[in-house]
């Protein structure tokens, strides 16, 4: 947790920009996953540690933007839960930790809200994402759970996404802790990538390491020889030699803040000429993107000046052909990278998605591409100091798209299809992936570059 005053200036900036109303920030509850006392380990809502901070089940936080007052909904915990727990905290200290002055039991928190809503006083909430957070509030309110969706408010979207899009000093901090353990983790799977290791071996010990240095993974592991398929959790393959080994693998802090990073290597430590080829394109990607990257700039623009200098090497190979900056423009380059260059990170992964992509990534300047491949780009907009994003171009060959893409002639005039099919069809794909924060001037990636040119992720494997 940090210090209180810096739940109270989040908190106080957040009745900045609300006009009246209350919000309400539900804490998620413990989830089982196969009977009830045996729960998926738990994970607070992110907006809620955002404004309240406190990482337990069963609180609810509450800002009424009219009397300025703030309340923690919450019970203490009874002589059972301590047997079983040890020694908990009360409410009454809990909110003082954040800085809190005003506590109720839970069961108060049904009276409040529908006293607001029987004096017609707007009822804030943040998109549901759960299920059980839908009946829940349905049930406080006393109301159809199909009626929940109708307190979902914009206005309190945009609010959060505009505190939550500048990370603080403290926020960074806790980023450059969570980037430190993925530095471990990739350095491991690199190590690690020797033919006949199963990949399950590899995205265990991975898991391993997220956990004994943080709260866990920040994302299930992607880790596949059959890295064409951009988000593969199967872990079953056995490895093999002349084989490429993507891991796209990242943790969470103690304090719930992420990394996300992805690396490509060869099985058995040595890339080949053909993958040298194709991984050099994409490294000159991941490099020109951090190299424009800075605040005034919108990734739109980062992501399609990426876009050319990977349809530039793919031209230079003879696999694409033509103008490249024309091949962009139609999104003849999207059958090789058919995902946006990146997104926003923090308490989450994928940072206040649960919020909407559009009110994350994009705004009334910069609208989302309906083009295949760029409508993939989860941020779009101009950025600013304090933005934390990844930037993770790559190269893919997925055969059935290909397939595809010549029956039906698409995009026939910058594509060499037969080369592609004939020369690449079991190429597999490449990932380069970097988190970096936006800074007053340009951009930083964040904690230690993970060996990502030839020579060092070959260096890395032989050690």
């Amino acid at each position: 947790m940090f210090r209180k005053d810096v739940y109270i200036d989040r908190r106080n900036r957040l009745k900045n920009k609300m006009k009246g109303g209350i919000a309400l920030f539900l804490g998620n509850k413990e989830a089982s996953f196969n009977y009830p006392d045996n729960t998926y380990h738990f994970r607070q809502d992110s907006s809620f540690l955002y404004f309240f901070g406190l990482d337990l089940p069963n609180l609810g936080g509450l800002i009424d933007f009219e009397t300025g007052k703030e309340y923690l909904f919450g019970n203490d915990f009874t002589i059972d839960d301590i047997i079983w727990m040890g020694k908990q905290p009360t409410i009454k200290d809990l909110a003082i930790q954040v800085g809190v002055e005003n506590t109720e039991p839970f069961n108060h928190l049904g009276n409040y809200l529908r006293n607001a809503n029987n004096q017609e006083r707007i009822i804030h909430v943040l998109p549901f994402y759960r299920g059980d957070t839908v009946i829940q509030f349905s049930n406080l309110l006393e109301i159809g759970h199909t009626e929940a969706e109708n307190y979902v408010s914009v206005d309190l979207i945009k609010a959060v996404v505009e505190l939550r899009s500048i990370k603080d000093k403290f926020e960074i901090e806790e980023l450059i802790k969570a980037a430190a353990v993925g530095y471990k983790m990739h350095v491991t799977s690199m190590k690690m990538a020797k033919p006949g290791v199963i990949e399950q071996e590899i995205a265990g010990t991975l898991e391993g390491i997220s956990l004994a240095y943080g709260a866990s993974l920040s994302f299930p592991i992607i880790l596949s020889q059959n890295g064409e398929t951009l988000h593969n959790h199967y872990h079953g393959n056995i490895l093999e030699t002349g084989r490429l080994l993507l891991t796209d693998t990242g943790a969470e802090t103690n304090m719930h803040y992420a990394s996300d990073n992805t690396r490509t290597c060869p099985v058995g430590g040595k890339f080949s000429q053909k993958q040298k080829d194709i991984y050099n394109i994409v490294l000159n990607g991941i490099n020109h993107g951090i190299s424009l990257t800075k605040p005034g700039v919108t990734y739109q623009s980062v992501h399609l000046e990426v876009a050319k200098v990977l349809a530039k090497g793919l031209t230079e190979l003879g696999l694409m052909k033509g103008n490249p900056e024309d091949a962009v423009r139609e999104g003849a380059h999207a059958m090789f990278m058919p995902h946006g260059l990146g997104h926003m990170m923090g308490l989450d992964v994928h940072d206040m998605e649960n919020l909407g992509e559009d009110y994350v990534g994009y705004d009334q300047e910069i609208r989302r591409s309906t083009q295949f491949g760029l409508r993939g780009l989860r941020l779009g907009r101009r950025l600013q100091p304090g933005f934390v994003l990844t930037n993770e171009p790559g190269i893919y060959f997925i055969p059935d798209l290909v397939k595809k893409w010549k029956a039906e002639k698409i995009n026939a005039s910058f594509i060499n299809y037969d080369k592609v099919l004939n020369e690449y069809s079991d190429f597999g794909g490449i990932r380069l992936e970097d988190d970096i924060l936006v800074t007053e001037t340009g951009c930083q990636i964040i904690g230690k570059r993970i060996p990502i040119t030839v020579e060092e992720v070959e260096e890395t494997m032989r050690s």
